[in-house]
């Protein structure tokens, strides 16, 4: 699924739009540093989906409903979009079991923009807890059982 969104040329890609993927960013990096409601790990806005890994201090679907709910918010009216849906429904996560499969998602989050061609190395890519100016702010997350990675789209359903 995930090969097929980083691919896809139909649907919804608002967070292609710089306002829109700050926007996102800014509220991740909120979630952490003013709410606490998390500590991050890696995460990456694509164009039409986000990854986000997280050890959270919340409840996941608390921290998803008002994470989801204020960017929704936000991008639609930098959309002049009203009343309507911004994000899918649902969301997917998993809890991560070891320092190893800790690495590997970090890995494949900051590899995302890479590997569908939208930067020639994860730093290149500026919505990415790789950038430079991102990393600079970022934690060290400690590992341990209550990590968690989310993974959330927008409102479109992919065509397969």
């Amino acid at each position: 699924m995930d090969r097929f969104l980083d691919t896809t040329r139909t649907g919804p890609c608002w967070l292609r739009m710089a306002p829109v993927a700050a926007l996102v960013v800014d509220a991740i990096a909120f979630g952490q540093d003013k709410l606490r409601h998390y500590e991050i790990g890696a995460f990456v806005v694509m164009p039409n989906h986000v990854h986000v890994l997280v050890i959270p201090r919340e409840s996941i679907a608390t921290l998803t409903r008002r994470l989801k709910g204020y960017t929704a918010r936000q991008a639609n009216r930098i959309l002049g979009r009203t009343g309507e849906a911004f994000w899918q429904p649902e969301s997917y996560d998993h809890w991560v079991r070891s320092e190893q499969e800790w690495g590997r998602i970090v890995r494949y989050i900051e590899n995302n923009p890479v590997g569908a061609g939208l930067a020639a190395r994860p730093e290149d890519y500026p919505w990415s807890s790789a950038a430079p100016s991102i990393a600079n702010r970022r934690q060290d997350c400690r590992r341990g059982a209550q990590d968690c990675a989310l993974h959330f789209h927008t409102d479109a359903q992919p065509e397969m």
